[in-house]
């Protein structure tokens, strides 16, 4: 049991591993210094989690503009 959980969870890092190797080669970032990948990255992740807080927050409110808008809903 032991030695299935540990061959699923290195193969879940292989897998993982290749997933970020591919992230590298098609960004380009391979080609910059560990502290320059971690500024970009740190800023993408930044800009992505801002996107997404801010289409949870507004797009509600969008939305139900839209639908009042065409009369959907009252």
């Amino acid at each position: 049991n032991s030695a299935v959980r540990a061959m699923a969870l290195g193969s879940a890092w292989k897998q993982m591993s290749w997933l970020y190797y591919q992230y590298l080669l098609v960004t380009a970032l391979y080609m910059l210094e560990p502290w320059e990948r971690t500024v970009f990255n740190s800023m993408l992740v930044s800009i992505v989690g801002m996107a997404l807080y801010t289409g949870y927050v507004f797009m509600p409110q969008h939305i139900m503009a839209i639908l009042h808008y065409f009369e959907i809903v009252q």
